[in-house]
């Protein structure tokens, strides 16, 4: 009896490769599972441009290291007419400009106030300082890497010049 139950089994199985591929083939190949951000990682609050406001203030503190529970990356700490607000400028500022911002120096920041950790931190999108504007993140909220400019140096533009002479100085 046993046997004939377990020729019964195997006759169904054998019908049932077309329903095993047909479930196999319904999932995706590359379907994964999202990844989770590791536990005490900092994910940086979306970006809404509709929440965007112009601040203008004095620097009352900078700061460049980053401390556990924010968003990696400079801050500035702005005292205006809301109080002291924290404004996030990222990790991509270049140095002249890093150097240029210290306290008492007054600027105004385009930016969208998000909260993160239950903090209030404004994403700071431009930011305009001693005749200066700088562009910190793109409409759509994402930073923007600063591109150091090169310069030539003496060698480099003989080699550029012989190369529009067809190679004669």
């Amino acid at each position: 009896m046993r046997r004939r139950q377990l020729k019964c089994l195997l006759r169904r199985l054998m019908g049932a490769p077309s329903v095993l591929l047909v479930a196999i083939l319904g999932i995706p190949l590359g379907a994964q599972v999202a990844p989770q951000p590791p536990a005490g990682r900092v994910v940086a609050p979306a970006y809404d441009a509709s929440h965007e406001t112009t601040l203008t203030g004095t620097i009352q503190g900078v700061v460049a290291k980053h401390e556990k529970g924010s968003a990696p990356g400079m801050h500035l700490m702005i005292a205006g007419s809301q109080g002291v607000v924290d404004a996030h400028l990222g990790p991509y500022l270049d140095s002249d400009t890093r150097t240029a911002l210290r306290e008492g120096t007054l600027v105004q920041i385009v930016g969208a106030m998000e909260t993160s950790r239950g903090k209030n931190v404004l994403l700071a999108r431009q930011l305009v300082f001693s005749g200066r504007t700088v562009n910190i993140r793109n409409a759509q909220g994402f930073l923007i890497r600063a591109q150091a400019g090169r310069a030539l140096s003496p060698k480099t533009d003989k080699t550029a010049e012989t190369e529009s002479k067809g190679g004669s100085l």
